[in-house]
């Protein structure tokens, strides 16, 4: 899923890298010439900003006010930035990326993420089943966004940990992820509307459960 190197570009989010992970920092370029990012540009080592599962679950904790957020094949970055971003708003522990068929850590990503892509966890899983299936070993209840979904997102009680999986921005879950979720998660809405887009879905989710856990 990684390259070697990802340019990220803009003043603010190289500011974030710099005070939150810049061990991710290759090199920093001021005086660019060029639109939308004020001369500033730098190169990242993706590499060095994501971990492994099986590193990440050794340090996590799980309790009734954790979150954590799997994406589930979105292929549009500016997407995946804006959750990264809506997850960081909303106190998620994690954005659980697959390793195949998902959209890269790119600049773009970082830049829709208002840098918050350096202040999340951004956590590479080989598997979404196999990592649900984790999860709920470890106590986890698990949702994935279905339009179509039986569970009512304001009839919920998130009351233990918590994931949320957002499927692909045109066909949704897979069947293989929807069938390892403990529920399928359903957002009401005026009938005039069909469907939000997965980014759009995944802030109105996190924002209910914010609202149960925030502090």
């Amino acid at each position: 899923m990684q390259r070697q190197k990802v340019y990220i570009y803009g003043k603010h989010a190289i500011e974030e890298a710099q005070a939150h992970m810049p061990h991710v920092l290759k090199k920093v370029m001021t005086g660019v010439n060029g639109e939308g990012h004020g001369g500033y540009v730098a190169v990242i080592d993706p590499d060095k900003l994501v971990v492994p599962y099986e590193t990440f679950v050794t340090t996590l904790s799980p309790e009734a006010d954790t979150a954590l957020l799997i994406l589930d094949g979105l292929t549009d970055p500016h997407n995946v930035g804006a959750i990264i971003r809506s997850a960081a708003a909303f106190n998620v522990a994690g954005v659980l990326l697959p390793r195949e068929k998902q959209a890269p850590i790119t600049g773009t990503v970082a830049k829709t993420s208002a840098g918050m892509i350096f202040r999340v966890p951004i956590v590479i899983i080989d598997s979404v089943e196999d990592a649900l299936l984790d999860l709920r070993k470890r106590g986890f209840k698990t949702y994935g966004l279905a339009a179509d979904g039986s569970a009512v997102l304001t009839h919920e009680r998130f009351t233990q940990p918590t994931a949320f999986v957002v499927g692909n921005e045109g066909s949704g879950l897979s069947a293989n992820t929807a069938a390892a979720c403990d529920a399928l998660l359903s957002i009401p809405m005026h009938p005039r509307t069909e469907s939000l887009n997965a980014a759009q879905a995944a802030t109105v989710v996190l924002y209910e459960w914010h609202t149960q856990h925030g502090k």
